[in-house]
């Protein structure tokens, strides 16, 4: 499942990012109207958590328009303001649900399930791409069908970025943020330490790459037709 979450707050928007993507979510982020907007068209998340006050464009507005060139995606409205007649425009506007600020992790994860039901999304069901399919729920890859592979919590998250843009190069700090969150401890060096530990797994010759390959000053491109044989079959803790 792909979030779409936007706040002009970045301590906020990093902390609701993170919470997220350990619930095992693929979360992409934008920090006003516009960028919303253009990620939205650009990534067609699966449910947007957006912020009512945000700059240039406010929350209502990207509401509206998205509604009004008809696109069903569930929105959960996101204020510091809990007066009776905000909320009712939201709802008005279109919006799903509608969560106050302070909340905690724990209450936003519980709203989210709840829509994703609603809409008939399951939280739970693999992604694929051509040879590759990861499965959320046991953390786990398989190739060509065969047995699955247990990943690690980093390993997943890398992974799971990589096949929902398989075939389409991502950098170096798109993937850090995701796997380790904005105010993570993840650098370069480690997404290559992980890179290499994720090649243990898929790959028939990790020195010889043929899914998780190198983009030269860009960053990983997953190829998920290569014609591999089967990953290895180590577990990971």
């Amino acid at each position: 499942m792909k979030l779409l979450v936007v706040d002009d707050d970045l301590e906020l928007l990093g902390l609701i990012a993170y919470a997220l993507r350990q619930a095992g979510y693929l979360v992409v982020e934008a920090k006003d109207g516009p960028a919303a907007l253009a990620v939205f068209d650009r990534e067609q998340p699966d449910l947007v958590i957006l912020d009512v006050n945000l700059p240039r464009i406010d929350g209502l507005e990207v509401l509206r328009r998205l509604r009004t060139a008809g696109h069903r995606t569930p929105v959960m409205l996101l204020t510091v303001r809990a007066g009776e007649e905000d909320q009712v425009r939201g709802l008005d506007q279109g919006a799903d649900d509608y969560l106050t600020k302070p909340f905690s992790p724990r209450t936003l994860l519980a709203r989210v399930r709840a829509l994703l039901r609603r809409g008939g999304a399951e939280s739970g069901a693999s992604i694929s791409a051509g040879d590759l399919a990861l499965d959320p729920e046991g953390q786990a890859v398989s190739l060509r069908g065969g047995a699955a592979v247990r990943l690690t919590g980093l390993e997943f998250r890398l992974l799971q970025l990589l096949l929902a843009n398989a075939g389409r190069p991502q950098s170096a700090d798109r993937l850090t943020a995701h796997v380790w969150g904005y105010r993570g401890a993840g650098d370069r060096q480690l997404l290559k330490q992980l890179v290499h530990r994720l090649r243990q797994k898929i790959e028939r010759d990790p020195a010889a790459p043929e899914y998780l390959v190198t983009v030269s000053g860009v960053g990983y491109i997953l190829k998920p037709g290569a014609p591999s044989g089967q990953p290895n079959t180590r577990a990971g803790s």
